[in-house]
């Protein structure tokens, strides 16, 4: 089969495409035939190695997983002896640990059945940044109905599931963007928009109750002042390496002493959001946005486009 291989960390040129051997599957796992994958920022951080702390999980001279890519979709192809939900020729979406490639596969609870109203490509698309934005706003932020939430880079892959998922809890929510992204941000359900190159919504009259800055383009300090007395501040911003981890630090020192300051949590892909994220699919309130596709061929290309920092939603590739 055909994947995107990396032997090595680096820039975008050490992704190569080559054949290897197709996924052998245990007694609980499911080979997926994976028509789609999209793209997140952790994949340009697992091809860089950067911060070179996070080697050691990841690997110390070379990627532990030569085929990268964690967000899938696509038709099981086979199971394993001990399955019991899932069958040949249903169509799934879930994660993975080599996603960028013709086969995938993991055990049977890394997958769901595809809502029937998605394709492959916006399937792929509810991953790490869906799963990311439910955790946030779930859990750090507990978002209540009739809260005021600002979501600060609104039109990226974390943000545009942000605003959809705030607005299905009951929020009023305000979507910060740039001008060419108002409309969009606006369609998927935001109440209100500031193009940031206007308005500064840091200095503005209104107060929110929790604000998501996914961007990380003012301090800490400065971003918690339109909070309310017992708002919150989640920084899930930062940059894409090393200056996301200077930020998490900081997070974290602040959190210590300022209640208004979320602490930085560790968010992992489960069965259960999953499942949470496909039954608001299903009921109309999230739609994935999707940027741009490509080939599989061209995933380094894809990854650049990601790493540059002006996706419009979520990059997919269709295999």
């Amino acid at each position: 089969m055909q994947a995107i291989v990396q032997d090595t960390y680096g820039s975008a040129e050490v992704l190569q495409l080559r054949n290897i051997d197709k996924p052998e599957i245990g007694a609980d796992e499911v080979l997926v035939r994976v028509r789609a994958a999209s793209i997140h920022v952790g994949d340009w951080i697992l091809m860089t190695g950067s911060p070179f702390v996070m080697r050691l999980a990841t690997g110390l001279r070379r990627p532990k997983n030569r085929v990268p890519g964690t967000d899938v979709a696509g038709t099981v192809e086979a199971v394993g002896s001990e399955v019991t939900g899932l069958r040949p020729g249903d169509e799934v979406f879930g994660w993975c640990s080599a996603a960028f490639a013709e086969y995938a596969s993991a055990t049977e609870d890394h997958f769901v059945k595809k809502p029937a109203n998605l394709t492959f490509e916006q399937a792929a698309a509810i991953g790490v940044s869906a799963s990311t934005a439910l955790q946030l706003l779930r859990d750090d932020g507990k978002v209540q109905h009739g809260q005021k939430v600002l979501v600060n880079g609104a039109s990226g892959g974390v943000g545009t599931f942000a605003v959809q998922i705030a607005k299905a809890f009951g929020a009023e929510v305000t979507g910060v963007t740039s001008t060419k992204n108002v409309e969009m941000v606006r369609a998927i359900g935001a109440d209100h928009v500031i193009d940031y190159t206007r308005e500064d919504f840091t200095t503005g009259a209104e107060r929110y109750d929790v604000i998501l800055d996914n961007v990380g383009n003012h301090s800490m300090a400065r971003t918690r002042r339109p909070l309310t007395p017992s708002g919150t501040l989640i920084s899930n911003g930062g940059g894409h390496s090393d200056g996301k981890l200077g930020r998490t630090v900081r997070t974290m020192l602040a959190s210590m002493v300022v209640r208004q300051q979320a602490g930085p949590t560790v968010k992992t892909q489960n069965h259960g959001d999953l499942v949470a994220l496909r039954d608001l699919v299903e009921a109309g309130k999230v739609r994935p946005v999707i940027d741009r596709t490509y080939p599989l061929a061209e995933t380094p290309t894809a990854i650049g486009h990601v790493a540059a920092g002006h996706a419009r939603g979520t990059v997919v590739i269709a295999v």
